[in-house]
C-alpha cells in the first residue's frame, strides 16, 4: 500500500458509501426509498469513517483536494506531493461513482427523475442562486479543513516537517465523522455539501459517460470545485495567522 493507492482507495470508498446512501433514499424501488436526510447525513459520516480508516496509517487520508490544498497552503504539506494526491483522490472518486452506477444499475434503469438519478453522483442547489452557493461551499469547507488543522496530531513538529503525513487521519476516524456530520446536518441543506472538488467532479464526468439519461449540469460544476478551494484557503491562511 502507498500513500497514491491508499487516497485511490479510501476516496473510492467514501463515494461509494456516501452517494450509494444518496442512490438508497432517491431511486425508485429501493429499501431506504425516501428516507430523508438524516440518513444521507448520517451515512456520509459513516462513509468518511471508513475512508480515513482505510487511508489514514498510509497518506493521512486526504481524501479531498481541499484538504490536500489548504495543508499544503499551509506549509504543513509538501507541494511536491499535491499533484500525486488530487489525481488519487479523482480516480478513487470515479471509481466509486461506477461502483454506485453498477451496485444500483436495475433502480437507476426505472427511475424517471433525472434530477434524482444526477443527486446519485454530484451536488446541486435547493435554490440556484450562484454567489450563494459558492458562499455555501465555501464556508462549508472552510469549517471542514480549519477544524481539521487542529485534528493533527500534537507530537508531530507540522513546522519543521512539511512532509509528514498529516491530514483526516492523523487522530483516527471519529473525530472527522462527527465533523462531517455536523456539517451536513448544519450547513449541507443549500448545496449538498460538496466541500471536496474531486466528490463532485469525478462522479459527475462518470455521470456524463455512463448510460445515465440526463444533464450533468455543467454549468453549476465550478461551484463545488471553486468554493471548497476558496474555503481551504481561507482556513489555511486564518490557521497561520493565528498559530
Amino acid at each position: 500500500m502507498t500513500p497514491f493507492i491508499a487516497e485511490v482507495i479510501g476516496t473510492m470508498l467514501l463515494i461509494l458509501l456516501g452517494n450509494g446512501v444518496v442512490a438508497n433514499v432517491v431511486l425508485k424501488d429501493t429499501k431506504g426509498n425516501n428516507s430523508g436526510w438524516i440518513v444521507i447525513t448520517t451515512a456520509w459520516a459513516l462513509a468518511v469513517f471508513v475512508g480515513v480508516t482505510v487511508a489514514g496509517p498510509i497518506s493521512g487520508a486526504h481524501l479531498n483536494p481541499a484538504v490536500t490544498l489548504g495543508l499544503a497552503i499551509a506549509g504543513k504539506f509538501s507541494w511536491d506531493l499535491v499533484p500525486t494526491y488530487i489525481s488519487a483522490q479523482m480516480i478513487g472518486a470515479m471509481l466509486g461513482a461506477f461502483l454506485v452506477w453498477l451496485f444500483n444499475k436495475d433502480h437507476f434503469a426505472i427511475t424517471e427523475d433525472e434530477g434524482a438519478k444526477l443527486a446519485c453522483f454530484s451536488t446541486g442547489p435547493a435554490i440556484r442562486k450562484p454567489l450563494s452557493n459558492l458562499i455555501s461551499e465555501t464556508i462549508g469547507t472552510f469549517v471542514l479543513v480549519f477544524v481539521i488543522f487542529h485534528f493533527a496530531d500534537p507530537s508531530i513538529n507540522l513546522n519543521n516537517d512539511p512532509t509528514a503525513k498529516i491530514g483526516l487521519g492523523t487522530v483516527g476516524a471519529l473525530p472527522v465523522t462527527l465533523l462531517v456530520w455536523a456539517i451536513g446536518l448544519s450547513l449541507g441543506g443549500t448545496t449538498g455539501y460538496a466541500i471536496n472538488p474531486a466528490r463532485d467532479l469525478g462522479p459527475r464526468i462518470m455521470h456524463s459517460i455512463l448510460p445515465v439519461k440526463g444533464s450533468s449540469d455543467w454549468s453549476y460544476a465550478w461551484i463545488p470545485i471553486i468554493g471548497p478551494i476558496l474555503g481551504a484557503a481561507i482556513a489555511a491562511i486564518l490557521h497561520g495567522i493565528l498559530s
